[in-house]
């Protein structure tokens, strides 16, 4: 792969990529210029959408999540950035996250088709309820 022209001038070559759009630029002149007509993140191509059910891609390749619409009932179950950090931050949950096993019942989870009811059949397990005391605990110091 050689070296891009920028989009904008179509003469020098790009050293950056716009944000939002991904297109080639060379300066702060030209990404300006780009910016004067509004642009967006393009779509990723889709294989097959139209005929592949979101439970077919779901047993296809479980490591690839199923897209879902993020309904919100109470805003209080959202949580905040400083609450997310903590998470992230917590040695706690990276230790507990370097079990295989817990990783993969994640992932399960996340990619059914049903999240909810694999949620609940995760809590049978022993390793994932204790996971779930720590994310909360982490949570609740935190607020």
């Amino acid at each position: 792969m050689g070296a891009r022209k920028c989009q904008v001038c179509n003469e020098a070559q790009s050293k950056y990529k716009c944000p939002s759009c991904l297109a080639p630029y060379c300066s702060l002149g030209c990404f300006k210029k780009h910016k004067e007509i509004p642009c967006a993140k393009p779509e990723p191509k889709e294989e097959k959408s139209s005929t592949v059910s979101a439970e077919e891609k779901s047993t296809a390749d479980p490591k690839l999540p199923i897209r879902r619409p993020l309904i919100v009932d109470d805003a209080s179950e959202v949580l905040l950035k400083p609450q997310l950090e903590s998470i992230a931050s917590s040695s706690e949950i990276q230790s507990a996250l370097r079990d295989e096993s817990l990783r993969k019942l994640i992932r399960s989870i996340d990619s059914a088709a049903d999240p909810e009811s694999e949620l609940e059949k995760a809590m049978g397990v022993e390793a994932f309820r204790i996971f779930t005391d720590k994310m909360l605990s982490t949570i609740n110091c935190n607020q």
